[in-house]
């Protein structure tokens, strides 16, 4: 069965790090690009990372921008986003996805073919 993992969440303090993974099984990701969502109680799912591909190409969500990153291990058939100098907004569940449309270098979150069961992100003082 095809599926996704994430791993890697926990509680933190205010600029503390994390890195989240994301283990793909049953498909490879080569062939897809792989997107990081979140989502809190009460709020939409939103994006926060995106990587092609194709030709590598990443997107953040400018909340993100200089504290997060996404990179790919093709050969581990993982995602990974580390997370820096982390936020108490940054805090909700994160679900990585193999998504199948990209527009403009977004990963478009309703193309996803395959969803992770989410990891908890949760940064308090």
């Amino acid at each position: 069965q095809a599926q996704l993992v994430e791993s890697g969440g926990g509680l933190v303090q205010p600029g503390g790090s994390l890195r989240l993974s994301c283990v793909a099984s049953g498909f490879t990701i080569n062939y897809y690009a792989i997107g990081w969502f979140r989502q809190a109680p009460g709020k939409e799912r939103e994006g926060v990372s995106c990587i092609n591909n194709s030709d590598g190409s990443i997107y953040y969500l400018d909340s993100v921008k200089g504290r997060f990153t996404i990179s790919r291990d093709n050969d581990k058939n993982t995602v990974y986003l580390q997370m820096n100098s982390l936020k108490p907004e940054d805090s909700a569940v994160y679900y990585c996805a193999a998504v199948t449309r990209i527009v403009q270098g977004i990963c478009v979150m309703k193309s996803a073919a395959y969803w992770g069961q989410g990891t908890q992100v949760t940064v308090s003082s």
